[in-house]
């Protein structure tokens, strides 16, 4: 017999090489002919299958060469290779169970589950055998049976397994479903518990692709172990058995009865085998086997849905002539019609469609179906040189259309009808067409049916995806049915991953179309069976998931390369996307309102993006089997961009502003639950510490030695760490980031605004001085930069909005801002555990673990809030500012816990931009500063303190930033001394001595050198402005020189409104306090050089060359001379005594009686003082004066004074003099004053203090007697 089949089937695959098998079957309707052949097979032992079932696959591969040649040119073995790689694992199983089933078509290749293999009683579930009637089965209109479908054996009637891997649900990977009973198939939607369980045992069942003798022998001796090879008696017994008892189990279990269940499942999946209708697919050979033996058809509901299903797509894959869809067109309202969130999604169609189907015909259910899709669809417009949005026509895109909409007309009928739907074989039957739709879209999007697709094809499903329209729980079954079979699952959501990624590259904010790409991503990772994640974990097994760096520019590398990158790249920043500028801020009819409101809306578009990139990492984050590779992601982000905090960096070797913001945000979203107790403050120090913490990263306090000596140190003892916890991990991630993302963001803005001010004065001096270059010889050369400043200028205003939208986003910063308070309430736990309830001064002993800290951790908080002031300062009205103020407070006061005297100055920067004087909107932050009760004793001393020690901070630019810094502190102190808290601290200061002295040392120094260097700065304006004033004489010179003059003039512009802003400052601060105290004023280490620098600016004010410093608009460089003359003679009358008159005196180089009587010219004329001030100083003049006669006569007498009774400085008779421990005297005022500006002996630089000194008393006495002698011989 064995031999006979042999010989049978040989003669078939010859008539198949020359093309005549097609044919054949077509006229003579001989379809019987195999039918018979198969049966006989049936009953042939299994030791001849092997070979047999290499025929057989030989056979079915000729059937399914419809139009190729390909198959009639191989030799026996070569077909066999071949229908190996076209069906895969198909040649596996297919004869196996063919000859195991009689009567079953190909459609049960869908259907079905599974049983363990050592489950006995089970027996393999088939598709319903159909026997092919003689003559030709009717067609739609009569016609002649279309050709057989790829699928063959369906239509010759080949019990093929249902799980055969070329058509199961479950793709390739050689999982046959079908090895139930009827009973068992069932059981797969019976609910959402046991289906999972079910579906676990079947796809747990995977198997070679292979045929090979021993796979065939396995797959045989488990054919014959589950009782498969049966004679046609026995199976048509268990059928009608099984039947039966399905009928009694209906009958007694629901008043829905049979013929009811078959009218619900036509009408969902409008189909028929009674009657040909414009509404429904009619199904012919379904019909024909009803008609032949209605019995025999179907084992169970499902069973027949799946032979519905996949006769529908059969029919749809051959067809040629006629779409048997096209009768759908009249009823059919699309799911997409519904649903599609946009009115732009096209339809791409093939150049060579020809007559396919799927041609624009009004009559097809495919074209119907994609017509409503590109009228409501949600993807990019039709000129769009993209296609992630469009739906491909093809075939496989006519299947999948009917298929999800049978499965959203399952939701449609429960919600019609929900009491009938809600009874157990009702819902049951519901379930099945949902699970079997499922399963046959599977096979669609693997490319079964009609082509395997390659898997860098973007999948067909993705533009559905992305047009919002499937079904609710179409996604959620998809992963459900396939997703415990890795390969399947992998072949099926691989395409549809990179589809999305492809997507959303091609994606700008501006339009909505962003969001698309996201919410499905967002979707699919939210997916969860039990506590598995399965597209979490997909999406973390790709190879690009986190790709090892492979240049310098790791940063940007990770950004482009990684899966994720490319979602979290979007971005409204013009250096990242020109299209939102483009689009939304450029044109002459933007107004401030507009783009207010603009801005918003793009603010929003930003949040919503972010919300769902947190749910795709917070999802992968929730799986276990993906957190630890989803931390190594976020710590490799961190770790490549580095360089992104240099204030000079490449920015192609990092990654964007606008994707680090996005991780930021997402970040943040993590962090904000996290408990303070849960975070442990040494994690950085941790040997599994995920970032990299360079050793050269700058240390609050400790320095390169000492840190490596600590961490020595620490990790010779491991025990000592805990094994790091999420909330740690995540919590310094987010710091980490907020360094390497908000703050570059900061500092980019302002150089922008920088950028732009010079711009726009270039272009405002080009401007202006248009009369004199527009005929010379440079005309042409002006007028092209003044046209680039202007386009340059465009661009720079455009990026500028688009940042604005970017960076000044309110809620952004707030969350900034609390998650810093976060990091501030750590810092001052580890320094002063007892926080919040700390005290100042802190402990001497600096903890370790604080001194190790990046300095950054301070630095980029004060950072932020520099921004934040000037920028956006109602973002300070959050309850977490207390933090933040206490912080400033405590590390101001606490200026030994930090080794750089910048940071310090930047705290103080802080308090200064907060202070009402300057930034009106903060003044609630400016009254909890000062009213802190840390503050009230503490603040005052430690800012004179710095005002003294800034002095030297070991910078090469020290001299510079000092008055920078004093200055702060001067508007800082004018701002406490309003407030009566700290008039008691105040007034301990004034009268304790040594650090007031210092204070005004520096206070008179910077003076001098201010009213000194923006005086001259005036001389230097008024000269160059007087030379452009004799236009003649300005002519005359060469135009090097005039150009040379002109850059002069905006150089010392520049310079005069700097140094005359400060020096206003400090006259200012002098006022005030010698108005409050004198004492410290006339000290004989200060009253002398406070005298003589008083006098010399009022020499400059009212001295012979004070007509000098008359300049055009002095309110543009803030010179107002009157009111530095009110507040300098002020200052005068406030220290009116003898002492003070005195040291007047005293001063030869710039005192003269002249210029105090111009000084009381000048306030009288022009009205500055009342005549009881003027009078007073009148006096004081008058006093001033007789101390000078005195002088005079003074000199004559100690004219001749021995050397070693003069000071070696200054050259001066001495009259106290002290030791040096370098063994020089000098007089005691003298060291004094020196010692004020450096605390170095000035013989030999070494250290020296006051305490240092040593009186000479033997040499004081002698000094006086020779005085005394000196005015004793003096003539009456």
């Amino acid at each position: 017999m064995v031999l006979e089949c042999e010989d049978t089937l040989k003669s078939l695959i010859a008539v198949g090489r020359n093309g005549l098998l097609h044919r054949s079957l077509e006229q003579w309707g001989c379809f019987s002919l195999l039918l018979k052949l198969l049966l006989r097979l049936s009953t042939v032992l299994w030791k001849g299958w092997e070979t047999l079932s290499m025929m057989v696959c030989c056979l079915v591969s000729i059937l399914c060469s419809t139009t190729s040649s390909r198959w009639y040119q191989l030799v026996d073995n070569q077909i066999v290779q071949d229908c190996t790689e076209r069906f895969e694992s198909m040649c596996k199983y297919t004869v196996i169970y063919s000859f195991k089933m009689r009567r079953r078509r190909l459609a049960r290749l869908a259907g079905g589950q599974t049983s363990q293999p050592s489950t006995p009683i089970s027996t393999p579930l088939t598709s319903p055998q159909r026997e092919t009637p003689p003559g030709p089965l009717p067609g739609p209109s009569g016609a002649a049976p279309q050709p057989v479908p790829p699928a063959a054996s369906q239509s010759l009637g080949l019990n093929v397994h249902s799980g055969t891997p070329a058509t199961s649900p479950m793709g390739t990977s050689g999982v046959a479903y079908g090895s139930q009973s009827s009973e068992g198939v069932s059981s797969l939607s019976s609910s959402p518990s046991n289906s999972l369980e079910t579906q676990s045992q079947s796809l747990s069942r995977s198997q070679s692709m292979d045929i090979d003798p021993a796979s065939c022998e396995k797959s045989m001796s488990q054919v014959d172990v589950d009782s498969g090879i049966e004679n046609m008696e026995v199976e048509d017994s268990d059928r009608r058995e099984k039947r039966n008892l399905t009928e009694k189990e209906t009958s007694t279990n629901s008043d829905v009865s049979e013929e009811q269940a078959l009218q619900l499942i036509c009408k969902i999946l409008r189909v028929s085998w009674k009657e040909q209708d414009r509404d429904v697919i009619f199904l012919p050979s379904l019909a024909a086997e009803f008609h032949q033996n209605p019995k025999d058809v179907y084992s169970d509901f499902k069973d027949l849905i799946g032979q519905i299903l996949m006769e529908v797509l059969m029919m749809s894959t051959q067809s040629r002539v006629h779409n048997p869809f096209a009768s759908l067109t009249a009823t059919s309202q699309p799911i997409a019609a519904a649903k599609s969130p946009d009115h732009r999604l096209t339809l791409v169609q093939p150049s060579s469609q020809g007559g396919s189907p799927m041609g624009p015909n009004a009559g097809s259910f495919g074209a119907s179906s994609l017509s409503s899709l590109g009228a409501c669809g949600g993807g990019m417009s039709c000129d769009s040189a993209s296609d992630r949005f469009t739906i491909e026509a093809c075939k496989e895109t006519e299947m999948l259309n009917y298929l999800i909409e049978r499965f959203d007309s399952v939701g449609m009928e429960e919600r019609k009808a929900p009491k009938m739907c809600s009874q157990p074989n009702v819902s049951q039957l519901l379930s099945n067409i949902r699970s079997q739709c499922i399963s046959h879209v599977a096979l669609v999007l693997q490319g079964t049916l009609t082509q395997p697709r390659s898997p860098l094809q973007q999948s067909l499903l993705v533009p559905y995806m992305l047009c919002r329209n499937l079904p609710y729980g179409f996604i959620q079954e998809l992963v459900r049915i396939t997703h415990q079979e890795e390969e399947v699952f992998r072949q099926i959501f691989i395409p549809i991953l990179h589809g999305l990624a492809l997507a959303v590259k091609e994606c700008s904010f501006d339009s909505d179309n962003f969001k698309f790409p996201l919410m499905a991503l967002a979707e699919l990772c939210e997916i969860k069976f039990g506590k598995t994640h399965p597209v979490c974990n997909l999406v973390t097994s790709l190879p690009l998931w986190c790709p090892k760096p492979l240049s310098p520019g790791c940063g940007r590398e990770i950004q482009r390369l990684s899966y994720l990158g490319a979602f979290f790249g979007l971005s409204v920043f013009a250096e990242d996307d020109t299209k939102v500028g483009d689009k939304y801020f450029s044109g002459p009819a933007i107004t401030m309102e507009n783009t207010r409101v603009v801005s918003q809306s793009l603010q929003h578009y930003l949040e919503s993006a972010r919300g769902d990139l947190f749910k795709v990492l917070h999802n992968i984050l929730l799986n276990g089997e993906t957190r630890d590779l989803a931390l190594n992601y976020m710590a490799a982000l961190v770790n490549y961009n580095v360089k992104k905090a240099q204030m000079q960096t490449d920015d192609k070797l990092v990654s964007t502003d606008g994707f680090m913001l996005n991780f930021l945000w997402v970040l943040q979203q993590l962090s904000m639950k996290i408990k303070l107790e849960t975070v442990d403050p040494h994690y950085i120090f941790h040997p599994r510490c995920r970032l990299v913490v360079s050793l050269e990263e700058t240390r609050l306090k400790a320095t390169m030695e000492e840190l490596k000596s600590w961490l020595t140190e620490l990790h010779e003892d491991p025990t000592k760490f805990s094994e790091p916890k999420f909330p740690t991990e995540c919590f310094f991630l987010t710091l980490h980031t907020h360094h390497l993302s908000i703050l570059p963001g900061c500092r980019r803005y302002i150089r922008r605004l920088r950028a732009i001010r010079e711009l726009n004065r270039t272009v405002e001096e080009l401007k202006n001085s248009e009369t004199q270059w527009k005929d010379s010889p440079l005309a042409s050369r002006h007028r092209e930069m003044l046209k680039r400043c202007k386009t340059q200028l465009k661009k720079l205003v455009r990026a500028k909005a688009c940042a604005d939208v970017g960076l000044l986003d309110e809620n952004l910063l707030r969350r900034c801002l609390q998650f810093y308070s976060t990091v501030i309430q750590l810092i001052l736990r580890m320094v002063d555990p007892a926080y919040p309830n700390i005290s100042l001064p802190l402990n001497p002993e600096i903890p370790k673990s604080f001194a190790a800290l990046p300095e950054f951790y301070i630095e980029d908080v004060a950072e932020f809030l520099l921004f934040v002031v000037q920028y956006s300062p109602q973002v300070l009205y959050e309850p977490c500012v207390q933090d933040i103020v206490t912080f400033l407070v405590v590390f101001i006061c606490s200026q030994n816990y930090i080794r750089n005297p910048y940071l310090i100055a930047k705290l103080v920067e802080v308090l200064f931009v907060t202070n009402p004087a300057v930034q009106p909107r903060t003044q609630r932050f400016s009254e909890m500063m000062e009213n802190h009760p840390l503050s009230v004793k503490q603040l005052v001393p430690a800012l004179m303190k710095f005002y003294t020690d800034v002095e030297h901070t070991g910078a090469t630019s020290e001299f510079y930033d000092k008055f920078t810094i004093r200055y702060h502190i001067s508007t800082i102190f004018k701002s406490l001394w309003q407030n009566i808290a700290h008039h008691g601290t105040f007034m301990e200061e004034f009268n304790s001595g040594k650090q007031f002295v210092r204070y005004i040392n520096m206070l008179i120094n910077d003076t001098t050198f201010l009213l000194d260097e923006s005086l001259e700065s005036l001389k230097r304006i008024h000269e160059v402005q007087e030379e452009m004033k004799n236009k003649e004489q300005w002519d005359q010179l060469p135009r090097e020189q005039q150009q040379s003059r002109q850059s002069q003039l905006t150089q010392d512009e520049r310079v005069s409104r700097s140094y005359l802003a400060l020096a206003t400052e400090t006259v200012e601060m002098f006022h005030i306090l010698t108005k409050q105290v004198q004492k410290p004023f006339l000290r004989p280490e200060l009253g002398p050089r406070l005298a003589a620098m008083l006098n010399f600016n009022l020499q400059q004010l009212c001295g012979p060359k004070c007509r000098d410093l008359k300049v055009e608009n002095p309110e543009k460089y803030g010179f107002e001379p009157k009111k530095l003359l009110d507040q300098l003679t002020d200052i005068y009358l406030q220290l009116d005594c003898a002492r003070f008159a005195k040291a007047i005196a005293d001063d030869q180089r710039s005192y003269s009686r002249e210029l105090f009587e111009e000084v009381i010219s000048k306030m009288r004329k022009a009205g500055i003082k009342s005549s009881i001030a003027i009078e007073k100083f009148k006096l004081l003049s008058e006093k001033v004066e007789e101390i000078v006669a005195k002088n005079s006569q003074s000199e004559m007498d100690y004219g001749d004074a021995p050397d070693e009774f003069k000071d070696p400085l200054m050259d001066t008779l001495m009259t106290d003099p002290v030791m040096l421990p370098s063994g020089n005297i000098m007089d005691r005022s003298i060291i004094l004053r020196h010692l004020l500006n450096s605390p170095t002996d000035p013989f030999n630089r070494q250290p020296l203090t006051e305490s240092m000194l040593e009186s000479v008393p033997e040499l004081k006495e002698r000094i006086h007697a020779w005085m005394r002698e000196k005015q004793g011989g003096r003539p009456a």
